[in-house]
């Protein structure tokens, strides 16, 4: 179903393009970084950059009508050839501020790790961050291809200068086939999208090819080759292989900030192709319902089996995303509204747990579950930090995940029937499991091996603090109170779930 979108520019609502300013801010201050001519400016640098796009996302959400529908904030121009546009509407507008404080949060953890010696590696986070934002408010289906294609450098580079395995080499040979694959077929996707609506004119603009899309060529096609290559970047089953080596192998300060990065999964799914081949989604719909439930469980059994704190958590991502996945194409308000809030709620409970597990390996070298315990009682805000953000991914209530659960499963009785909710429930009753088996495992249960001494002259009480209360305190207070989050993601801002079919359960 074709649709009409309203669209406001950004003179409308703000002073300047603050969408372009969001992406650019990052981008200047890695560049500025590099040319630094000592490392106590370099991170001067990167903390006034990264505290700017925190502020600048503030003001984001102050200028974004919750009550107006359609596209917001709209900038369009078209530079060297190239169409860019942006803009932003209820499936987007949150994610660009979770981004914003994560990084912060990962300059301070760098802070702790002493990472912060390397200005390649602080110009990385920050360049990191341009590439989220630029992505998620790219309204152009070849620029966002290009902001995902850009995603790669930092990742690998950040991966092989920062990263604490022993076999990084090989993790970026598995990446660049995973990624790879995804890049290029989803670019396949976007050229038959581009080119297949009309036979006497192409276009790339998301915005036209939404009111054309009941003129659009070979939906099924393009369904496959996006579908593809998005649910790499879920990760979904079977296309998660990268992933547990990546959460092994890497670092967690970038890690951190590529939680939101996976996220990029569910929200192409969102823009690009149900409103765009609502019909073709339908079709597949059962197909894509039956990966998300090998996904719940098959991530909740290999989570309960590892040893590897890292690998676990990646694992209980995969177990999440099948989640996730079913109740998008629940096609409905609720399955909607419910996914985009579970999926901030997930990004900052998986980051805050992955903040913690690295504040345990600075602490004891070791990320093995059984090298580990009696650790809740010297390292309390750490513990805590791990608890709230594990209860967060349970969608335990006084959390946002537990008013998000609940949309996300009444929109999955509505389209699948109670036996599907049901499953989706002892599923999450299985990450309950591992996650608090865990958390037994570190922080309560007697260690096995000496702990190394804490050391005040290398690790920061304060900015521990700093780190775990900002989360904690994003977690639960917007826990207690969900409605200023689903104002922004309702169905009056997101109004590309108008296009969803019209479907009999």
């Amino acid at each position: 179903m074709a649709l009409d979108i309203n669209i406001s520019h950004w003179a409308e609502a703000a002073h300047f393009p603050v969408l372009s300013t969001l992406t650019l801010v990052p981008l200047l201050t890695m560049l500025a970084i590099c040319y630094a001519d000592s490392l106590k400016r370099s991170l001067r640098i990167a903390f006034v950059g990264a505290g700017l796009n925190l502020l600048l996302s503030i003001y984001l959400l102050c200028v974004f009508n919750v009550n107006q529908e359609g596209i917001q904030l709209a900038e369009n121009r078209d530079i060297f050839g190239l169409h860019y546009r942006v803009g932003l509407d209820g499936v987007n507008i949150l994610f660009i501020p979770l981004t914003a404080i994560l990084t912060l949060l990962a300059l301070i953890y760098t802070l702790i790790t002493r990472h912060i010696e390397d200005k390649g590696f602080i110009a990385a986070l920050l360049g990191y961050q341009a590439v989220l934002i630029g992505a998620f408010s790219a309204l152009n289906v070849m620029q966002f291809w290009l902001w995902c294609f850009v995603e790669l450098a930092p990742v690998i580079y950040l991966t092989l200068h920062a990263g604490t395995g022993q076999h990084r080499q090989q993790l970026v040979a598995r990446l660049v086939q995973y990624w790879g694959s995804g890049l290029v077929m989803t670019f396949i996707g976007f050229l038959v999208l581009g080119y297949g609506f009309s036979d006497t004119e192409s276009s790339f603009d998301w915005l036209t090819l939404i009111k054309n899309n009941g003129h659009l060529h070979h939906h099924t096609l393009i369904f496959i080759l996006l579908f593809y290559g998005f649910a790499i970047r879920m990760p979904l089953f079977p296309f998660h292989g990268w992933l547990p080596i990546l959460a092994e192998q890497g670092t967690v300060a970038s890690a951190a900030i590529f939680m939101v990065g996976l996220k990029l999964g569910i929200y192409a799914v969102i823009r690009f192709i149900l409103p765009l081949v609502p019909l073709v989604a339908e079709q597949w719909a059962d197909f894509v319902v039956v990966l998300g439930f090998i996904s719940i469980f098959y991530g909740a059994l290999l989570a309960l089996m590892q040893i590897n704190i890292r690998r676990l958590l990646a694992f209980a991502v995969l177990s999440h995303t099948g989640m996730l996945v079913i109740g998008l194409f629940s096609f409905n308000e609720h399955g909607l509204e419910g996914t985009i809030l579970l999926s901030l709620t997930y990004g900052l409970a998986t980051a805050g747990m992955l903040f913690s597990v690295g504040l345990i390996y600075e602490r004891t070298r070791t990320a093995f579950i059984p090298r580990l315990g009696d650790l809740f009682d010297s390292n309390m805000t750490i513990g805590l930090l791990f608890l709230i953000s594990a209860l967060s991914t349970m969608v335990m209530p006084g959390t946002p995940g537990f008013d998000a659960a609940h949309l996300l499963i009444e929109g999955t009785i509505q389209q699948h029937g109670w036996l599907v909710a049901i499953a989706i429930l002892i599923g999450n009753v299985f990450a309950a499991a591992f996650l608090l088996w865990v958390f037994q495992r570190v922080f309560i249960a007697h260690g096995k091996r000496a702990i190394q001494p804490y050391s005040s002259l290398h690790h920061s009480i304060f900015r521990e603090r700093m780190i775990a209360i900002t989360i904690i305190v994003l977690l639960i207070g917007t826990g207690f109170d969900t409605t200023p989050l689903l104002n922004f993601i309702d169905k009056k801002a997101a109004s590309i779930s108008k296009a969803y079919p019209k479907l009999e359960p």
